[in-house]
């Protein structure tokens, strides 16, 4: 499910009126009433999120199916998500599975991050995390954030990969490069200790600095901050002001990219 879909059809333009938003929205109902894939997994996104239309999971996930039925990966993974969430449907991790593999089957990112997170907590398939790694693996190489940081942390902790920090070190920064703010923290930490990259308290410091900025689910915020804190107090005034100066480059430069 993303936003950009609902770009060009929906109302991209802040300068649509609201009858133009309405033509819109009808003539895309219409091309999904036909039969147009691509057109119900968009109606079901317009859904999803409430946009043009009041929110309502059950007629995303009505529109979704639609759409996966036809085998369309984009909505296929969308309707694994509603199953995964119970949002529309009834919570069935076991079809979320079903429909996250044939997203993923047909080179989705997003599905193969996400079947590689039900690998690993073994949700709606037994636990494995050899499989786990391996579709974790294969979006990372699509280049996704969220899997680049679970492979990471596959390989810091030796779950389903020999347990190898330098390797943990690489899929940390490449998800970190991207904002992730958990691979962000994990990288800073690996620098921190020295594991997989020579001991730095600068560099634990600077990426420690950005995963305090950004709000991260799986750990507390004070946990980072701490940590940041005694990193810094192994730096010179000189390195400190050196460091919270190339965050703030990080950050401009970052913000600044277009999405």
């Amino acid at each position: 499910m993303a936003l950009a879909l609902l770009v060009g059809l929906v109302g991209a333009s802040a300068q649509a009126t609201d009858t133009e938003l309405s033509q819109r929205i009808d003539t895309l109902r219409n091309q999904a009433a036909s039969g147009d894939a691509l057109a119900q997994g968009r109606l079901g996104d317009l859904y999803y999120y409430g946009r043009g239309v009041a929110q309502d999971y059950i007629q995303a996930a009505e529109w979704y199916r639609k759409a996966a039925e036809q085998g369309d990966a984009t909505a296929q993974w969308s309707l694994g998500f509603a199953y995964d969430s119970g949002r529309g449907v009834p919570q069935d991790y076991a079809q979320a599975e079903v429909w996250y593999r044939k997203a993923a089957d047909q080179g989705l990112a997003y599905a193969q991050w996400s079947l590689g997170s039900m690998y690993f907590v073994g949700q709606g398939v037994p636990q494995d995390y050899a499989q786990a790694a391996f579709w974790s693996r294969k979006a990372a190489l699509q280049g996704l954030a969220a899997a680049q940081s679970q492979l990471g942390f596959m390989y810091e902790h030796g779950r389903g990969v020999p347990q190898d920090y330098a390797q943990a070190a690489v899929w940390y920064y490449k998800s970190a490069e991207q904002g992730d703010g958990l691979a962000q923290w994990s990288l800073g930490s690996l620098y921190d200790l020295g594991r997989g990259v020579p001991q730095d308290y600068k560099e634990a410091y600077f990426w420690l600095n950005l995963a305090a900025a950004v709000k991260i689910v799986e750990v507390k915020q004070e946990d980072v901050a701490k940590e940041r804190g005694e990193a810094a107090s192994h730096l010179t005034p000189a390195d400190l002001s050196r460091a919270q100066a190339r965050a703030r480059k990080w950050f401009e430069d970052h913000l600044a990219k277009p999405k």
